[in-house]
This record gives structure tokens, sequence and C-alpha cells, in this order.
């Protein structure tokens, strides 16, 4: 599993020692199938992220894109799903016009089915960075993708965001994400709000990064899945083409035989 980085906000915060207690898990999958095994291992990742995260002094969530990675998901842990996104790639993706789908958003624990009753149209992969901003709580959101690598090749990774408060108390703190003092500050925003654009301003730009290095290899994985699919049909068909005129042609050999050897009977 590929993990990136960046050195102020985009971070894995296992790496930098960071204190979290609300751990909120994306899990990016297609709403389509027929492309290999390109969710179950998103949601393999997400499964046991979850295991590390979870625990008696943390709360660790999910928030799911795609139809297979809610199939998946909802299976086991219903509970703990906080967020369900579907119909991603309706349209064209971009930053400013993507088509998504918001079902269900609540920071208490409700049922599944309460959860479901309600949905969202979201126009826009900025509006949905706010979205989850405002509607999940956490501390670290940690992204699960797959990165486009080639046409037959995609690399699970998995991107970690903190939150605009989490990003700065760490930097009042002098913690190992960095500070601001260095830097002036013009047109009359204090540190903390320079440090929430910051933080919403990366997320979304994460969020769209991942989204669509998810889209590609999904893309590749399916072009991959179907070429092989379309070399075994054809491998099964010379098969299949070639027994029956073994079939066939034994069937004719006996038929001559019969009719010789009945032949030769009334000739003898």
């Amino acid at each position: 599993m590929f993990c990136e980085n960046s050195n102020i906000l985009y971070c894995f915060t296992l790496l930098l020692g960071v204190n979290v207690k609300k751990n909120v898990i994306v899990t990016i999958s297609s709403d389509k199938g027929l492309c290999g095994g390109i969710n179950s291992t998103s949601v393999k990742i997400s499964r046991a992220l979850h295991r590390i995260n979870a625990g008696p002094d943390t709360e660790c969530k999910y928030v799911i894109l795609g139809e297979k990675g809610k199939a998946q998901l909802i299976r086991d842990s219903k509970k703990d799903i906080e967020l369900i996104m579907t119909e991603l790639q309706k349209n064209f993706l971009n930053y400013t016009q993507a088509s998504w789908r918001t079902v269900g958003s609540s920071r208490a624990k409700v049922k599944f089915e309460d959860l479901l009753a309600s949905s969202k149209e979201v126009s826009r992969v900025s509006v949905l960075a706010d979205d989850i901003l405002k509607n999940v709580e956490f501390d670290a959101l940690r992204i699960v993708f797959n990165k486009f690598q080639s046409v037959v090749s995609f690399l699970p990774t998995t991107a970690t965001v903190l939150s605009p408060e989490i990003v700065e108390r760490e930097s009042e703190a002098g913690g190992k994400i960095g500070s601001l003092d260095s830097y002036e500050i013009e047109g009359g925003e204090t540190k903390s709000e320079v440090l929430q654009n910051l933080a919403e301003f990366q997320f979304s730009c994460v969020m769209f990064n991942a989204v669509l290095e998810n889209a590609c290899s999904e893309q590749g994985a399916r072009m991959s899945a179907m070429d092989s699919s379309s070399r075994n049909a054809g491998d099964m068909l010379d098969r299949l083409t070639l027994t029956y005129n073994r079939t066939r042609q034994a069937s004719i050999t006996t038929e001559l035989i019969e009719i010789i050897s009945g032949a030769s009977a009334l000739e003898g």
C-alpha cells in the first residue's frame, strides 16, 4: 500500500505522531462492476485501517463513495457508516462540475434505513468537500483509492487529511505539521482563518485527485478484465468448435463404415 504525504497539511498522521480521536475513512469505489478486483482491494484496505484506528478511546467511521463499496461494507459495518455517495461518474468528472448524489448524513448513531431516507444533490467536488466538513466530524480523514499506474496496473493508496482544527492545534503547539509564524500574512486574515482556508481547499483538491485516479484505474481495470474475458471466451469457442468438428467427423466416419459394411455384406 502506498501513502502520499506533503510537508504541511497532506500527511499520514501515524508517521507524524499526531494524536487524533475521531477517524473517518473515505472508501472510493465504482458504481459499476466488471472491473476486476479494484473495489475489493479498496474495501480490504479500508477494513484494515478501521481495525487499526478503532479502539476504546478512538472513533472510526466510514464515508463510502460508489455502489460497490457500499454493497461490501454494509454487510458488517452498517453501524459505522456515516455517509454514502453514489453515481460518481454519471457526468464527466472535473473540479467545478461533477455529478454526486449524497445519501444521508448524520453525526448521531441512527438506523441505516433512516440514513437512506434523505438525499441531496451536490454538483461540485468543492461543494462535496464542504458538505463532508460540515456534516462529518473528524480529526483525521483517510481517503482510500487506487492510484493509476498503467492500463494493467494500479496502486492502492491512502491519503490522510487532517481537520482544520487539528492543523491549527498542531501549528500553535509547534508540532511537526509546521507553523505560519515565519510567513507574513496580508489581507487582514488571522493565522487561524488562513489555516482553515488552506485545509479546506487542500481537502477538496485531494478528494478531486483521488476520484480521478480511481476513475482512471477503474477504466484500466475494466479494459483489462474485458480483454481477458474476450480472450477466454475466444479460447472456449475454439475448444467447443474443435470438439464439435471431431464429434461430427466421428459420426460421419461411423456412418460411412456402416454403409460400406452393409454394401460388402450384400455383395458377399
